[in-house]
């Protein structure tokens, strides 16, 4: 299995490069506002210099959404490379096999029983996980096939849909219009209590997932019966690693909502700038730390009189990653 762990210096540049400009991203938005401040300020800032009135703004206000869209974009990348490995699909990934959803019905539910945010965050992580073991559940026939999950993911996704609008029909005007806000994807108001839960996912999961079972991923993605062969326990692996991106799925979206195409495209982008085979998980935590950041910078600054929510960003830009990653994948005939 060791033979299959090969360090390549065109993945570790590419790794470092998404790593820097991902920083860079979040020192730009630090200094970005009605408030502006130079790169070098927020820099001298972060290392204990500046104002009092810079202090306040960056550490006070800005520092905690821009740690959340880090730690939510490394998280729903994460969960992404997972997906698209166990799958070996490029379009597996948690917002499109209803994993989101099951977060979002969490979420709604919660709005409707008169939650608050806590209620809403904590709806999500269990509507995700839940979610995740009824697609996991229905996809089962003697193991977990990979084509199969894929087909019940974007069926349940499909009903959860439907249920999440009849859902919201339900809720108060306000109730509905603050749940309408969670399910596009938002960082607006987003403090350090938000950001913890999703980091200390990946401070769980991410090393057993990146040294433990990283190995016997790449060898899975050979397939069931070349990994079966070589040792590798197929089934036990793929569902530890299918909880694993569950949870990270779920936590990320308890903390910014379902926000969409992250997981999708950074894991093929990452896959892309190492030109490396298998799943990349390492490098797709900082591209999408960096796709998150980057996508709520353009939101606080594409309209001039007002916000959009990050989700209306990441939608608009990775519905065009995904006409054009099928439109290729049709082209090269496996479509």
């Amino acid at each position: 299995m060791n033979g299959f762990v090969k360090v390549r210096p065109r993945g570790i540049a590419a790794g470092a490069g998404c790593v820097a400009a991902a920083l860079a991203l979040a020192v730009l938005a630090l200094g970005s506002g009605s408030y502006p401040i130079s790169p070098g300020e927020v820099l001298r800032v972060l290392f204990g210099g500046g104002t009092p009135a810079e202090h306040f703004v960056i550490e006070e206000l800005r520092l905690p959404r821009v740690v959340t869209a880090l730690v939510v974009g490394a998280a729903l990348a994460l969960a992404g490379a997972l997906f698209q490995s166990l799958t070996r699909n490029p379009l597996g990934s948690p917002d499109i096999l209803g994993f989101t959803e099951g977060a979002a019905t969490g979420a709604l539910l919660a709005v409707l029983a008169g939650g608050g945010s806590w209620a809403l965050a904590g709806g999500a992580l269990a509507g995700g996980v839940l979610a995740g073991a009824a697609v996991a559940g229905l996809a089962w026939r003697g193991g977990l096939h990979s084509g199969r999950l894929v087909l019940v993911g974007i069926g349940t996704a499909a009903i959860l849909t439907g249920v999440n609008g009849y859902l919201l029909t339900r809720a108060q005007l306000t109730d509905a219009a603050r749940a309408l806000l969670w399910l596009t994807g938002s960082l607006d108001g987003r403090g350090w209590d938000n950001a913890l839960p999703p980091l200390l996912g990946l401070l769980l999961i991410a090393p057993p997932a990146l040294l433990l079972c990283g190995p016997a991923l790449r060898i899975l993605e050979l397939g069931d019966d070349t990994a079966a062969g070589l040792g590798v326990r197929v089934e036990r692996v793929r569902l530890t690693l299918l909880a694993a991106a569950t949870v990270l799925a779920a936590l990320a979206a308890s903390a910014a909502g379902p926000v969409s195409f992250v997981a999708l495209t950074a894991p093929q982008l990452a896959r892309r700038l190492t030109r490396s085979p298998g799943p990349n998980l390492l490098a797709a935590m900082p591209v999408g730390a960096a796709l998150l950041v980057g996508a709520d910078w353009l939101a606080q600054h594409l309209l001039a009189d007002r916000q959009l929510p990050v989700g209306v960003v990441t939608g608009v830009l990775g519905g065009g990653y995904l006409i054009w990653l099928l439109s290729t994948q049709r082209r090269a005939g496996r479509l």
